[in-house]
């Protein structure tokens, strides 16, 4: 963990699974050949299109009412200051990257795209993205921890708004009705929900759907454990699958959990058919719309008491793509920093719930919602995803999302894991 990072006015400390680290590591290989072809021998030959000069487009996953009101207006304020126009084009998350490689190989890549920071590796390994310092970005009030999670190779290519992670969520009302606390490791948290399944209600509720959600709700499990995305059939990540394989067997997870996103999570929690959920602060105002559900915020359990919570530090970040026209990409970035400057970062962070990216925000940001402390101190030793792998973090992701629903549904962890680790290192 970077010492900058307590500058976001969090106690950190060294996450455990870096003391737990194993020696042995296994190079991932990543699948993106095609798609280093597709930018380099498209994006990049320059912009095939006749474009307004003074109107700018942003592609974001704000398919949300709510995020894509709040993005429209902070494209409006930097708009205004700037003296262009800037205009917002949303897609669902899981269409980004496609709609951006389709985008490059016609030449139309637009001037601003906001990746999930695990799929930014991919396109700038393309040679895809511009770097942002060279457009006059600073990174001086970002934690290192942040700069790292929007750069590829050690270039900065993403600037984050705002970052999030994982917690436990539970319902206040249900906890105290059955007299029992908060669970804060992994015993604890096993006995709690068993306590608290009851009729049509769960003891827990995640995601271990075949996405990306999954692998992200995994990683707390692997990472707090000691396990490595670089050993996916090591001890430590077979154990922690074979810990989600217990609570399906407990009854205290719904079968139907091979299938849930995170959305779909919260859905269950907010109908009562959940007692707890592992989630996001992406979720808190939908809970807040809701007057009746009494929930809290904790850290996601630990195997044993006094060790960290290692969560995964997850967000999107605004990149500038290389179209070759550098005057336009000078001014997508003076947009990126606009959109990214302190006073940006908390607004749109006091309405996401996210915490700010920048250092100086982030701390206005904790005095103004001092109930999500937990969430706050889970960001403080999260790890970017593809911090190790980069890009083959999705080979990675891709092999855990198949060892998911084979584990759950009967096959043994073990097994599960070796396959996907032989996926993974073979790229199919």
């Amino acid at each position: 963990m970077s010492k900058r990072f307590t500058s976001l006015a969090l106690t950190a400390h060294p996450p455990a699974a870096t003391r737990r680290g194993r020696g042995r590591s296994r190079r991932v290989l990543a699948p993106f050949t095609a798609v280093s072809v597709l930018v380099a021998g498209a994006a990049l030959a320059g912009c095939g299109q006749q474009r307004d000069a003074d109107t700018y487009t942003v592609m974001n996953s704000s398919t949300d009412e709510s995020y894509h009101r709040w993005d429209a207006e902070a494209m409006a304020r930097c708009g205004k200051e700037l003296g262009v126009t800037i205009e917002q084009q949303s897609v669902p998350a899981a269409q980004v990257m496609t709609k951006a490689l389709r985008m490059a190989s016609s030449k139309s890549l637009p001037d601003i795209v906001q990746f999930d920071a695990s799929e930014m590796p991919t396109f700038a390994d393309a040679g895809g993205l511009v770097d942002l310092r060279t457009l006059g970005l600073s990174t001086d009030d970002i934690p290192d921890g942040i700069v790292d999670f929007g750069s590829y190779k050690g270039t900065y290519y993403g600037a984050a708004r705002s970052v999030n992670t994982l917690a436990l969520f539970y319902n206040k009302d249900v906890l105290d009705k059955a007299g029992v606390r908060v669970p804060t490791t992994w015993a604890e948290l096993r006995e709690t929900a068993k306590k608290l399944t009851r009729g049509k209600q769960y003891g827990l509720a995640l995601s271990a759907g075949g996405a990306e959600d999954g692998v992200f709700q995994f990683t707390p499990f692997m990472w707090s454990n000691g396990g490595d995305e670089t050993d996916l059939d090591g001890p430590k990540v077979v154990e922690a699958l074979d810990y989600w394989k217990g609570l399906l067997k407990d009854g205290s997870l719904s079968k139907s959990t091979v299938n849930w996103t995170q959305a779909d999570v919260n859905d269950q929690f907010m109908a009562g058919n959940a007692a707890m959920m592992v989630n996001g602060p992406w979720q808190v105002e939908t809970l807040n719309g809701d007057k009746s559900l009494h929930w809290g915020i904790a850290p996601i359990p630990v195997p044993r008491t006094g060790e960290d919570s290692v969560g995964p530090l997850g967000g999107a970040v605004l990149t500038v793509p290389n179209t070759g026209d550098e005057a336009r990409e000078k001014t997508a970035g003076k947009i990126v920093a606009c959109l990214a400057s302190e006073k940006e970062q908390l607004t749109y962070a006091l309405n996401s719930w996210m915490v700010p990216a920048n250092a100086k925000a982030a701390a206005v940001w904790r005095e103004k919602v001092p109930e999500l402390d937990s969430l706050a101190d889970q960001v403080a030793v999260a790890r970017s995803r593809t911090a190790k792998l980069g890009a083959g973090w999705s080979s990675v992701s891709l092999a855990l999302q198949s060892a998911f629903q084979s584990a759950l549904t009967g096959q043994s962890s073990e097994t599960a894991l070796k396959r996907a680790q032989q996926r993974a290192t073979s790229g199919n």
